[in-house]
Protein backbone atom coordinates (compact mmCIF):
# COMPACT_ATOMS: atom_id res chain seq x y z
CA UNK A 1 0.00 0.00 0.00
CA UNK A 2 1.37 3.41 -0.95
CA UNK A 3 2.21 6.06 1.62
CA UNK A 4 -0.40 8.41 0.13
CA UNK A 5 -3.13 5.76 0.42
CA UNK A 6 -2.10 5.02 4.01
CA UNK A 7 -2.31 8.73 4.90
CA UNK A 8 -5.80 8.95 3.39
CA UNK A 9 -6.93 5.94 5.41
CA UNK A 10 -5.50 7.37 8.62
CA UNK A 11 -7.17 10.76 8.07
CA UNK A 12 -10.44 9.02 7.22
CA UNK A 13 -10.25 7.11 10.50
CA UNK A 14 -9.46 10.31 12.39
CA UNK A 15 -12.49 11.99 10.81
CA UNK A 16 -14.74 9.07 11.79
CA UNK A 17 -13.44 9.21 15.36
CA UNK A 18 -14.05 12.97 15.52
CA UNK A 19 -17.58 12.66 14.12
CA UNK A 20 -18.38 9.70 16.35
CA UNK A 21 -16.90 11.55 19.30
CA UNK A 22 -19.21 14.53 18.74
CA UNK A 23 -22.19 12.22 18.53
CA UNK A 24 -21.06 10.41 21.65
CA UNK A 25 -20.79 13.67 23.59
CA UNK A 26 -24.44 14.43 22.87
CA UNK A 27 -25.45 11.12 24.39
CA UNK A 28 -23.19 11.50 27.40
CA UNK A 29 -24.78 14.88 28.14
CA UNK A 30 -27.94 12.93 29.02
CA UNK A 31 -26.18 11.70 32.14
CA UNK A 32 -26.16 15.05 33.95
CA UNK A 33 -26.74 14.57 37.68
CA UNK A 34 -29.92 15.80 39.34
CA UNK A 35 -27.91 18.09 41.63
CA UNK A 36 -26.29 19.78 38.62
CA UNK A 37 -29.73 20.17 37.02
CA UNK A 38 -31.21 21.70 40.20
CA UNK A 39 -28.36 24.20 40.31
CA UNK A 40 -28.69 25.05 36.60
CA UNK A 41 -32.45 25.58 36.94
CA UNK A 42 -31.99 27.78 40.00
CA UNK A 43 -29.34 29.95 38.33
CA UNK A 44 -31.41 30.11 35.12
CA UNK A 45 -34.56 31.22 36.96
CA UNK A 46 -32.69 34.06 38.65
CA UNK A 47 -30.92 35.14 35.47
CA UNK A 48 -33.93 34.92 33.13
CA UNK A 49 -36.98 35.73 35.26
CA UNK A 50 -37.46 39.13 33.61
CA UNK A 51 -37.82 37.43 30.20
CA UNK A 52 -41.09 35.87 31.38
CA UNK A 53 -42.41 39.39 31.91
CA UNK A 54 -41.54 40.55 28.38
CA UNK A 55 -38.00 41.89 28.82
CA UNK A 56 -35.17 41.00 26.50
CA UNK A 57 -32.64 38.55 27.95
CA UNK A 58 -29.73 40.00 29.89
CA UNK A 59 -26.13 38.97 29.21
CA UNK A 60 -26.33 36.58 32.18
CA UNK A 61 -29.56 35.08 30.87
CA UNK A 62 -28.01 34.57 27.43
CA UNK A 63 -25.01 32.90 29.02
CA UNK A 64 -27.36 30.50 30.84
CA UNK A 65 -29.22 29.82 27.57
CA UNK A 66 -25.94 28.84 25.94
CA UNK A 67 -24.53 26.62 28.71
CA UNK A 68 -27.51 24.99 30.42
CA UNK A 69 -28.06 21.33 29.58
CA UNK A 70 -31.31 20.63 27.68
CA UNK A 71 -31.71 17.56 29.86
CA UNK A 72 -32.08 19.79 32.91
CA UNK A 73 -35.00 21.92 31.83
CA UNK A 74 -36.89 19.94 29.16
CA UNK A 75 -38.42 17.47 31.67
CA UNK A 76 -40.10 20.34 33.56
CA UNK A 77 -41.91 21.68 30.46
CA UNK A 78 -45.38 20.28 31.16
CA UNK A 79 -48.39 20.94 28.91
CA UNK A 80 -49.60 23.49 31.48
CA UNK A 81 -46.26 25.34 31.46
CA UNK A 82 -46.04 25.14 27.66
CA UNK A 83 -49.47 26.81 27.44
CA UNK A 84 -48.24 29.70 29.62
CA UNK A 85 -44.97 30.17 27.74
CA UNK A 86 -44.84 31.29 24.17
CA UNK A 87 -42.67 28.53 22.68
CA UNK A 88 -41.95 30.47 19.47
CA UNK A 89 -40.80 33.51 21.46
CA UNK A 90 -38.66 31.42 23.82
CA UNK A 91 -37.03 29.63 20.87
CA UNK A 92 -36.29 32.98 19.16
CA UNK A 93 -34.76 34.29 22.39
CA UNK A 94 -32.59 31.19 22.82
CA UNK A 95 -31.43 31.48 19.21
CA UNK A 96 -30.84 35.21 19.70
CA UNK A 97 -28.51 34.31 22.56
CA UNK A 98 -26.43 32.21 20.19
CA UNK A 99 -27.69 28.72 20.91
CA UNK A 100 -28.96 26.51 18.11
CA UNK A 101 -32.35 24.90 18.58
CA UNK A 102 -32.64 21.80 16.39
CA UNK A 103 -35.65 21.28 14.12
CA UNK A 104 -38.18 18.66 15.30
CA UNK A 105 -36.59 18.88 18.75
CA UNK A 106 -38.80 17.60 21.57
CA UNK A 107 -38.35 19.47 24.82
CA UNK A 108 -40.95 18.43 27.36
CA UNK A 109 -44.37 19.25 25.88
CA UNK A 110 -42.90 21.46 23.15
CA UNK A 111 -41.71 20.21 19.77
CA UNK A 112 -39.94 22.65 17.47
CA UNK A 113 -41.10 23.02 13.89
CA UNK A 114 -39.62 20.86 11.13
Amino acid sequence: MSSNMMNKMIWSMVLVVILYGNWEIKIVKGEVSESVCREERSIGKKACLSVLFGSNPSAKCCERARVTHWECFCPIITPKLAAILSPKRIIRLIQGCGRTVPRNFKCGSITTSP
